[in-house]
């Protein structure tokens, strides 16, 4: 008996890997280049980007607060590692306080 593959399941397949490049710091901008076609990556990319923005951005503050770059690097890391978990398992998961910011970025 064959099982017909939809349209999703084909762009979860093709874009496993690209979706899991989104949450590795400024290799989010590939998958956003290369599969922009690809709903199921550009979700993944779109919060790659929005957790790389804040990696700068926790960067940049951490030369006036110095302890806020642990704090912040530790939780946007763990924050990446769901994202690449979530991507590997071939599903969609809205990351907190990412998940709204990365929807309303217009490609």
């Amino acid at each position: 008996m064959n099982k017909k593959i939809s349209n999703d399941d084909l762009q979860v397949v093709d874009g496993k890997i690209f979706a899991m490049l989104s949450y590795l710091s400024i290799l989010c901008i590939i998958p956003l280049i290369l599969k922009k076609d690809n709903e199921f990556v550009l979700k993944h990319g779109k919060q790659g980007l929005v957790i790389f923005v804040s990696e700068v951005a926790v960067f940049i503050l951490s030369f006036i607060i110095p302890w806020i770059f642990k704090l912040g690097i530790f939780l946007l890391l763990i924050l990446s590692f769901i994202g690449i978990i979530s991507a590997l398992q071939g599903r969609i998961t809205r990351l907190p306080f990412v998940a709204d910011i990365a929807d309303s970025i217009i490609l």
